[in-house]
């Protein structure tokens, strides 16, 4: 069984939101090996929206739902990757019209995001348009490797048409190392309570037969 990891690496120097140094996390060595004896422990400081992350309603939805009512089973299942490297700014309904998005899909973007070390700026990002085209289509979750869905436009209309219709999102993927195709995603989020977004550790897999169902 192949395995792909695509959630970012968390550390000190990692990209984040508009580069902006408070939303860096911090790794605080609070207990170190004294004469070789002892242990070791750190403390992690970060943003929920750190890396790799999950977006519950709560986001942008007052009363949403918070990340610990997600079921599982929403985030362990079948996923389409798809690539969408060839766009250069902003994804729109008709970059992704003729790549089979189907009712109840999961679908992970692969974006020119994916190239290079991520942008904390001018990111590809889907439009508020492609949003309400995916919500039309059914689709059950979305998931970029850009550090957002949108690239934080006034009315977030891209955020408010996915969360308002239920649909998750995951931020933050690396995809350069991933051919498009079908894979079974495991999505993994801290279970942190009455929060809005979790950082989390997201692999794919193999299917392991092209009729099973997740």
């Amino acid at each position: 069984m192949r395995i792909w990891d695509i959630s970012m690496p968390v550390h000190a120097e990692m990209p984040v939101w508009k580069g902006k140094d408070e939303k860096r996390p911090h790794l605080i060595v609070t207990r170190d090996f004294q004469n070789g004896k002892g242990g070791r422990e750190t403390r992690l400081v970060m943003d929920a929206h750190t890396g790799t992350h999950v977006d519950a309603p709560l986001h942008f939805i007052q009363g949403g739902k918070t990340l610990d009512q997600i079921p599982m089973e929403q985030l362990i299942r079948k996923a389409k990757v798809i690539d969408l490297s060839a766009i250069q700014d902003v994804i729109l309904p008709e970059h992704f019209a003729g790549h089979g998005i189907s009712r109840g899909d999961f679908v992970l973007f692969k974006t020119l995001n994916s190239t290079e070390p991520i942008l904390e700026r001018d990111f590809v990002y889907i439009s508020g348009k492609a949003a309400r085209a995916l919500v039309d289509m059914g689709v059950v979750g979305v998931g970029i490797d850009s550090l957002g869905v949108e690239r934080d436009q006034p009315d977030h209309a891209t955020h408010l048409a996915l969360l308002s219709a239920g649909v998750i999102i995951i931020e933050g993927l690396r995809l350069d190392h991933v051919p498009a195709g079908e894979y079974l995603m495991i999505a993994a989020p801290l279970r942190i309570m009455g929060v809005e977004a979790a950082p989390a550790r997201v692999i794919l897999t193999d299917l392991l037969d092209p009729d099973d169902q997740y």
